[in-house]
């Protein structure tokens, strides 16, 4: 609740978010989805080529029918699914990958490492909330759910890309330089970036890499997989369809710090 005591007129009741995780389960369900994703995506982050919907503004690709999607829903948000969804978290199996022809990460990334170690593997990919809700607990519930879903399918391996927002590689130099030095996956299941965009991370000298403006240039949901003990793949991918440059994480469950892990784990509500 805010109250202006110098204006009254002012006067603004906010509710206090009240959120909730399921899986898409209709076809309404997707588009609330997809709907999100335009909205972040595409107005908010200037994706503009591959399978956009603008006339129906759904940002959808053909991996969608095949991937499991946690939608994080604030049940004080509106009336209606597409007025209450306020984040999504997309999943795609070794099952559903197979039914789509591959994952969506093997498109930027040789994922021959990790597909030949016979571990079981999950992708995970478009994570997204809206503004309002940044910064707070919701991701957590989203990343409980995920927690839950990653224990019922005895995955060993979760992995998927995740983006500095923009193409400029000089933007970060820095955040790339500390991946590389300090984060890079174990050989035996290290994904590389393809050829045809392919972005070293290694752009400064150790002695020139400034740590704490590197994990502050660094996205929020990078930092979160790292602090779970999560690492990169050799390079980074230029998308310019999604005006993004792409870092590959892998999480390797055996390995994941236990405090945060810990986290995840614990109820919220």
């Amino acid at each position: 609740m805010v109250f202006d005591l110098l204006h009254p007129e002012n006067f603004v009741m906010k509710q206090i978010p009240i959120y909730k995780v399921r899986q898409a389960m209709t076809p309404d369900d997707l588009i609330a989805v997809q709907k999100l994703r335009y909205e972040i995506f595409v107005i908010e982050m200037g994706a503009k080529e591959g399978d956009i919907d603008h006339i129906h503004k759904l940002e959808q690709d053909k991996y969608d029918p095949f991937c499991k999607h946690l939608m994080l829903i604030d049940v004080n948000r509106g009336s209606n699914p597409i007025e209450q969804i306020v984040g999504v978290y997309r999943i795609l199996t070794q099952t559903g990958a197979k039914a789509a022809g591959g994952f969506y990460t093997a498109t930027e990334f040789d994922l021959g490492p990790l597909l030949n170690s016979g571990r079981k593997i999950i992708e995970l990919g478009r994570s997204c909330l809206r503004k309002s809700h940044r910064g707070g607990i919701a991701m957590l519930h989203l990343w409980q759910a995920l927690n839950n879903f990653v224990k019922e399918e005895k995955a060993e391996v979760l992995f998927g890309t995740a983006s500095f927002q923009g193409t400029d590689i000089q933007s970060f130099v820095q955040p790339f330089s500390l991946l590389h030095n300090e984060y890079l996956t174990p050989k035996k299941i290290r994904p590389k970036a393809i050829a045809s965009a392919y972005v070293p991370l290694n752009q400064l000298e150790v002695s020139q890499i400034e740590r704490v403006k590197a994990l502050k240039a660094m996205p929020a949901l990078i930092k979160a997989y790292l602090r779970l003990g999560g690492g990169v793949a050799d390079g980074a991918f230029i998308d310019y369809k999604f005006n993004t440059i792409d870092v590959c994480m892998i999480l390797d469950i055996a390995k994941m710090n236990i405090r945060q892990k810990s986290i995840y784990s614990r109820k919220l509500n």
